[in-house]
């Protein structure tokens, strides 16, 4: 197994708005004193995590980042146990406890009953919350409010929910089952200047007579923008196989979907309205015992040109080159896709990045995660 996996990934969005600010607009970011168009690192990992390539090579392994454990575990209690509501809810809310605090202001009038938080649930997570439930309902005692020794029959440390190894999860009240992340994922940048733009929109009322006005029926403004993104992430193999409870093979199927989400799904922001669907155009992918380093400081001074595709991709290798000059070689093996060249595949990436998890152990590993 080799301990880091790094990708690094440019991606050319046509006009779109697919990740917004509270205004509405693109999100942005100024960097190197230049305009950039930004995309937030939670935004794509949730495009991620739903992706149907992603949910499907994982099914059954993916957990639900939700406020609503206990509305669950009360409607299968009523729906499938047969359950009287009052006493389904009561249960209910000590299985909800048992994630997160009550959130008091959404549990009125038999709502619920719901976590203040949001939690990342497992799949084994839910199922043992579940049991708990039925052997209350059947009898067994449990306490008004969830405590230690009863949250350890739910929660777990490791378990094979993908997404949550992944990007890990906080649980404020009980810290021993918090999960660090062995993905780390960027804010997505554009590697050139980039300003938001404002379309003047109209909407025509089909029923409106020329009699009346030549007028539209609404009108209003939106943000949109365009450009080359560049994206890094880094895998931590090691500390992904210890949160998958030592599934070695599930680890290394989790990275191969993993690539292929990054390369291909994108957040959804006005999807209907800009049909934005694009993928990936260049992928390096690093696999190595090596500290991990982004490559971003190649776009630090913002990409100019006709043909800012072209340069962006040479900026990138420059860097790369230069880092391993100044640093010694970044990675100890590569792989690349480049589109406009016609050479690699994303099929060539994902099983590379296969063999990289599940090949045999390397025992190096620099300090610190």
């Amino acid at each position: 197994m080799t301990p880091f996996i790094q990708l690094h990934l440019l991606t050319t969005y046509p006009p779109s708005n697919p990740n917004r600010d509270d205004q509405g607009r693109p999100k942005s970011a100024v960097v190197g004193g230049a305009p950039r168009l930004r995309l937030s690192s939670q935004a794509i990992k949730r495009a991620v995590r739903t992706a149907p390539q992603f949910q499907a090579a994982l099914e059954g392994h993916l957990g639900e980042r939700t406020q609503r454990i206990g509305e669950v575990v009360r409607d299968h209690l009523i729906g499938t146990r047969g359950a009287d509501e009052e006493r389904a809810y009561e249960i209910a809310e000590t299985m909800a406890d048992i994630f997160g605090k009550p959130d008091a202001d959404k549990n009125k009038d038999g709502k619920g009953p719901f976590t203040a938080q949001l939690a990342f649930v497992s799949p084994d997570e839910r199922r043992a919350a579940i049991a708990l439930a039925e052997r209350a309902l059947d009898g067994e005692d449990l306490p008004a409010k969830a405590d230690k020794a009863l949250k350890k029959t739910v929660l777990r440390r490791a378990d094979g929910a993908v997404d949550v190894a992944m990007f890990g999860r906080m649980l404020a009240d009980d810290p021993d089952f918090n999960r660090e992340a062995a993905v780390q994922v960027s804010h997505a940048i554009t590697t050139h200047r980039a300003e938001v733009e404002d379309d003047y929109y109209t909407a025509v009322d089909d029923l409106k007579t020329a009699a009346e006005d030549a007028g539209a029926g609404f009108l209003s403004e939106a943000g949109f923008g365009s450009g080359i993104y560049y994206l890094y992430a880094n895998i931590d193999t090691r500390l992904l196989v210890e949160n998958l409870a030592g599934d070695t093979d599930l680890a290394a199927r989790a990275c191969e979907a993993l690539v292929e989400a990054l390369a291909t799904a994108t957040p959804s922001g006005k999807q209907n309205s800009f049909a934005h669907r694009p993928r990936a155009c260049y992928i390096l992918a690093e696999a190595g015992a090596q500290q991990p380093r982004d490559l971003s400081g190649a776009f630090f001074t913002a990409i100019k040109g006709e043909d800012l595709r072209a340069a962006s991709i040479a900026a990138l290798e420059t860097m790369r080159d230069r880092m391993d000059d100044a640093y010694g070689d970044g990675a100890d093996d590569r792989r690349v896709m480049n589109v406009f060249e016609g050479s690699g595949s994303l099929a060539d990436i994902k099983a590379f990045v296969k063999d990289a998890v599940s090949g045999p152990a390397d025992d190096a590993r620099p300090g610190g995660r």
